[in-house]
């Protein structure tokens, strides 16, 4: 009797040990999903993966208690002018568009909801629903920032604009990315 009682409390235990493995693994790969290439980079910036995981899930709390919005399409299409006008710039004034690309996208994430207060915050409140763009903002914000110095070179700045116009299009589009053949 007491044999089946060992068993059935050692059955339980290796039971609740694998539910649990399981949660966190569920959890993890979740993580992963939401924030895709951020999640490695969050991991890699910490002490240990757990405390990489609890600054992920912070964002998110912080993340979600923003009201992020929608743009209506009036307002969608006046940003898409103002992107068009930043690149007919390039042509003649690359470094003046870089940095107003980077104006312009800043405008975006707050007309969004997002706060704009510190580049670092606005890395870790884009990375909620953006990840997988966040590297083509850090690109271009390095650029932007060697170009106030005048130590980006012209295919430097042209890349810039590439890396802006990615995220600026997922915030544009609220989030979503839009297909070719819209305008």
């Amino acid at each position: 009797m007491s044999l089946i009682v060992i068993i059935i409390a050692v059955v339980l235990v290796l039971l609740a040990c694998a539910v649990a493995a399981w949660m966190v693994t569920a959890r993890r790969r979740k993580l992963r999903e939401r924030f895709g290439p951020e999640y490695e980079r969050a991991v890699e910036g910490k002490d240990s993966r757990r405390a990489g995981e609890r600054e992920l899930r912070e964002r998110e709390e912080r993340h979600d208690a923003l009201d992020i919005k929608p743009l209506p399409a009036p307002l969608r299409d006046h940003y898409a002018q103002e992107w068009t006008r930043v690149q007919e710039r390039f042509v003649d004034r690359p470094e003046e568009a870089v940095h107003e690309a980077d104006r312009l996208v800043t405008t975006l994430m707050g007309e969004r909801g997002y706060p704009t207060e510190g580049y670092e915050q606005q890395l870790k409140d884009l990375s909620v629903d953006h990840g997988r763009t966040l590297e083509h903002y850090r690109a271009a914000h390095a650029v932007n920032g060697r170009s106030s110095s005048r130590q980006a070179t012209t295919e430097e700045l042209r890349g810039a604009m590439v890396h802006y116009r990615a995220l600026f299009e997922e915030l544009l589009h609220n989030g979503d990315r839009p297909r070719e053949n819209q305008g």
